[in-house]
């Protein structure tokens, strides 16, 4: 029983890494109808550089988080001029697809040639020490991702629902032209969405990096889970992703305690596949009525 419900732990915590990245997803398909396939190598250049600041260089733990932060809005930024703004400028339905798949290839390759292709330990700040409540034991990075993933999602959302700017996000997912006929700038609005997706990312990778091992290959498998649990929990939905990334984080480690470590990574690809047989929009997801 105690096992099962550290296991239960452990499934939410990677559950959140999920959706922060797909929270990532969403952001950028709200704005621009685009998703950015590289995201899962910017959660990996949030654990490279948090590795290169904090492990390497023993900066302070906030000196690390500022500067992950500088990096994902730069690298964001980057991905936004080279990759997004072309393909809107274009009105290809498919630039964008290849220009985010190949910056992420680019963003990994760049990391394997000047810093390493090994893994790398990082250490938690919060220590390797499980905590105790009562015979289960709990690790305190852990318990940090679930609550820095909760309070992420959550800001955001309520920064969507009450700021001006997060209004002004609202307008352009619902309709970028008369959004831009109320005055607001809806390419200023879809670069914010990239550069905060970007950060994001960046910080789910700082997070993760405790409970794996840093790598440049880390950000390749949640990636493409990240996506899954966003078609999952519905595209346009914050709240659906957090449900999406519980569902398939405590599902695999379910699987791999009860069945076998190989076939964990099945249940959240097979809800996939039920999913968009049965409720194509996502579980919390919008019906979209098209007129013609």
């Amino acid at each position: 029983m105690n096992e099962t419900i550290q296991l239960l732990i452990s499934g939410i915590a990677q559950g959140m890494i999920y959706s922060l990245v797909a929270f990532g997803y969403n952001m950028t398909y709200a704005t621009s109808r685009m998703f950015n396939f590289s995201n899962g190598n910017f959660l990996m250049l949030g654990g490279v550089v948090g590795y290169a600041l904090y492990m390497s260089a023993k900066l302070p733990f906030i000196a690390m988080l500022l500067g992950i932060v500088l990096v994902g809005l730069i690298m964001g930024w980057i991905l936004y001029k080279t990759s997004i703004e072309p393909s809107l400028q274009s009105k290809s339905n498919v630039a964008w697809i290849l220009a985010t798949l190949a910056f992420g290839i680019i963003l990994k390759n760049s990391v394997e040639v000047f810093w390493s292709t090994d893994d790398f330990r990082f250490e938690s700040p919060l220590g390797n020490t499980p905590l105790r409540f009562g015979t289960v034991g709990v690790y305190p990075q852990e318990i940090l991702i679930i609550i820095v993933s909760l309070l992420i999602v959550v800001g955001v959302e309520a920064f969507k629902k009450y700021s001006i700017l997060g209004k002004a996000i609202v307008a352009v997912s619902e309709d970028k032209n008369t959004a831009s006929l109320m005055g607001i700038n809806q390419h200023f609005i879809i670069l914010f969405s990239f550069l905060l997706a970007s950060v994001i990312a960046c910080i789910a990778g700082t997070l993760v990096a405790p409970i794996t091992l840093v790598s440049a290959t880390m950000g390749t498998v949640l990636g493409v889970k990240a996506y899954a649990v966003s078609i999952i929990g519905g595209l346009e939905s914050g709240y659906g992703v957090l449900l999406g990334g519980l569902i398939i984080g405590v599902s695999e480690s379910l699987t791999a305690r009860f069945i076998s470590t190989g076939y964990k990574d099945a249940p959240g690809f097979i809800l996939l596949i039920l999913i968009l047989l049965f409720l194509p929009s996502g579980i919390f997801g919008k019906k979209v009525i098209k007129k013609v």
